[in-house]
């Protein structure tokens, strides 16, 4: 089996997958993170979002040996010192996760997006997020939270 030198949030994580192995598999089995959800393993529903070298991906249908030596960023790694990302924390304060599961594509994708487009209009930001799918009907609460985002990632 090969071995795979992954950065993961910042960190060289070593692993013994196949080399179709899906990334999320990898994720969540070997390197044990709960961020990435298996939702659909079609990549329609974004649960599985992260993100690789500045783009949302799917990574129940990324084979891990096409990430090697890419910078994959996931929820998992996104609080730092003890302080959540202002997406997350615009989730927190909008009230835009019910039952959580989705949460990770969201998020994932709603980062992904302003940090390729800072001043997205609403438009951009509904048209960006339109592949994730919530069944808990949250939507207008997470646009809420991805434009709280928006402006406070502005100010940094």
């Amino acid at each position: 089996m090969p071995t795979y030198q992954l950065n993961i949030d910042g960190a060289i994580k070593s692993v013994d997958v196949p080399a179709d192995q899906p990334l999320l598999y990898t994720l969540t089995d070997q390197l044990k993170m709960k961020g990435p959800k298996f939702g659909c393993g079609l990549a329609q529903c974004g649960s599985c979002t992260v993100i690789v070298n500045g783009n949302a991906v799917r990574s129940c249908v990324m084979p891990t040996s096409t990430v090697a030596n890419s910078k994959i960023r996931t929820l998992d790694g996104l609080e730092k010192n003890g302080q959540l990302h202002p997406m997350q924390t615009a989730f927190v304060e909008e009230g835009a996760a019910q039952c959580g599961y989705c949460t990770n594509g969201w998020i994932m994708q709603s980062i992904a997006l302003l940090e390729n487009n800072p001043k997205a209009s609403d438009d951009q930001i509904i048209n960006g997020l339109s592949n994730v799918q919530c069944r808990c009907g949250t939507q207008i609460a997470i646009l809420r939270a991805v434009k709280k985002a928006r402006d406070q990632m502005a100010k940094a």
